[in-house]
């Protein structure tokens, strides 16, 4: 053991480790190339995580305040490039990079910000076509929410103002561009709804860097569109230009002029259509004019306008035929009644119990007028009458002899 050397303490070895590191050129700018692994975001707003490789890992801090200028989500397993600094945190004399700026590697963190947002909310189903609200086809009045000094603006109302004159206009000024500008232009789009300013909201900005637009990709702004009583029309950049804002928008335009140019229709085609259907109104009022003056014509010269008494004269020729009809129609069936009637008479007549008796036939009735048709009928000593064609014989029964079989 070397006496002369001093004696440290532990937080004396960190913190002379910790100077030593600090000062080093390469240690204090870094950039670390490997896939996230152990991803955590603590209530404090700070980032732990390690970045990794085949042989080995090392453990990383991102600081809240950093961590606010993230654009994307971290997640496991993604490879990233970390810069930062390293150096020993004298607590526990372990060695970390502070991380000061994360990026996606093989594409841009805005763009894998806007992808993942982007699926976030598809997933939300602020992208469906079934939410989207229709474009009202006359305006009375379109709120602008958008930078009040951009020319964005200016061209908007200069063909709004051209196309559709009658329209009102409201400017609803906020910045496009830059730290709050995101929260600016959702709480516009709430303020225009509570207070019912608007039928139609027209809300982008010009062309810039995909940095310049980033407000319309924010996840208020997509929400405040998505939740909005009020259609919007997005109008974000020029036509390559895609943002947050135009999915969940109620239409997208490919620029601000092309907003203005849905949002109203042009006075001329208008007044062209308004036209067109005047000369097709007017045409079918005349057809229908000449239609009822040929039908008044046809009645005037009818018989019955010419010759108003023919009307009864025609009916009591049909009363008089419906009369006579009736009247052969009657004595056809009197007479075949009659008819009947004495086909009826002469079969009864044939059928008389007197003809019979007018051929030589006597009947024996009892007193009270039975017939007597068997031997059993009436017993010796039993008085009946024998009824002849020309009277009758009043008898005694002397005797009964049955017929031999």
């Amino acid at each position: 053991m070397n006496r002369s050397a001093p004696i440290l303490s532990p937080s004396q070895v960190s913190q002379y480790i910790k100077g030593f590191m600090d000062q080093d050129r390469l240690l204090s700018g870094l950039l670390v190339r490997g896939e996230l692994s152990n991803y955590k975001m603590y209530p404090s707003g700070h980032h732990y995580f390690s970045l990794k490789d085949r042989e080995g890992s090392l453990r990383c801090v991102m600081f809240r305040g950093d961590a606010a200028s993230l654009r994307f989500r971290p997640e496991n397993g993604m490879q990233v490039i970390a810069a930062g600094r390293v150096t020993v945190f004298p607590r526990d004399g372990q060695y970390q990079l502070y991380c000061s700026r994360l990026t996606p590697e093989g594409v841009g963190d805005l763009y894998l910000a806007f992808e993942q947002l982007k699926e976030k909310l598809s997933r939300e189903g602020l992208f469906e076509p079934g939410h989207k609200k229709p474009i009202p086809a006359f305006p009375e009045t379109i709120a602008l929410i958008t930078s009040p000094a951009g020319a964005a603006v200016r061209d908007m109302i200069r063909i709004l103002r051209s196309r559709w004159p009658m329209a009102g206009i409201r400017i609803l000024p906020v910045r496009v561009q830059g730290a709050g500008a995101a929260e600016e232009i959702a709480a516009a789009i709430r303020w225009a709804n509570e207070h019912a300013i608007a039928q139609l909201i027209i809300t982008g900005r010009g062309g810039g860097s995909m940095e310049d637009l980033w407000a319309f990709n924010e996840e208020a702004v997509a929400r405040a569109i998505y939740h909005s009583e009020i259609p919007v029309i997005s109008a974000v950049g020029h036509e390559p230009d895609v943002t947050i804002s135009d999915f969940a928008a109620d239409l997208r335009a490919s620029t601000p002029s092309n907003a203005a140019e849905l949002a109203v229709p042009h006075q001329e085609e208008i007044a062209a259509s308004l036209a067109v259907l005047g000369q097709r109104l007017q045409g079918s009022m005349v057809q229908r004019l000449d239609q009822s003056r040929r039908a008044l014509n046809r009645l005037g010269a009818s018989r019955a306008m010419t010759e108003p008494g023919a009307y009864f004269k025609d009916k009591r020729l049909l009363l008089d035929y419906q009369s006579r009809c009736l009247i052969h129609g009657l004595e056809r069936s009197l007479s075949m009644q009659r008819e009947r009637l004495g086909k009826l008479s002469a079969a009864l007549d044939a059928m008389s119990p007197l003809k019979v008796l007018g051929r030589g036939y006597s009947i024996a009735l009892k007193e009270h007028g039975s017939v007597i048709a068997s031997v059993q009928d009436a017993q010796p000593g039993e008085r009946f009458i024998l009824k002849v064609s020309d009277g009758q014989f009043d008898c005694q029964v002397n005797g009964v002899s049955k017929k031999e079989e």
